[in-house]
């Protein structure tokens, strides 16, 4: 927060900083284009529609990935949550 009078942010160089610190996404090659291609491609073939609560999920996890072989339909709830161990901390992936 600016604590002088008068004081005007420099917009244009916030967003330089933002995109070179990698806060702000780099247009048609970021992850959250790609996740919108994917979900497009799913409303394409009918199997989610705007609105459904579902999410559209990667299988391999690489939200670049976006092959139909690699796409499926999910709740959101399921998409968006970690595997807990019965302590409620979460599983190695790997294991």
């Amino acid at each position: 927060m600016p604590s002088s009078k008068g004081y005007k942010r420099n917009y244009k160089q916030e967003y330089k900083t933002a995109k070179k610190r990698g806060e702000v996404g780099s247009g048609s090659k970021g992850d959250n284009a790609s996740r919108k291609r994917a979900r497009r491609k799913m409303e394409k073939a009918g199997k989610v529609r705007k609105g459904d609560g579902k999410d559209v999920a990667h299988k391999n996890g690489n939200p670049k990935d976006n092959k139909r072989k690699n796409l499926g339909v999910q709740s959101k709830s399921k998409n968006r949550s970690y595997a807990r161990t019965k302590s409620g901390g979460k599983k190695n992936p790997r294991s």
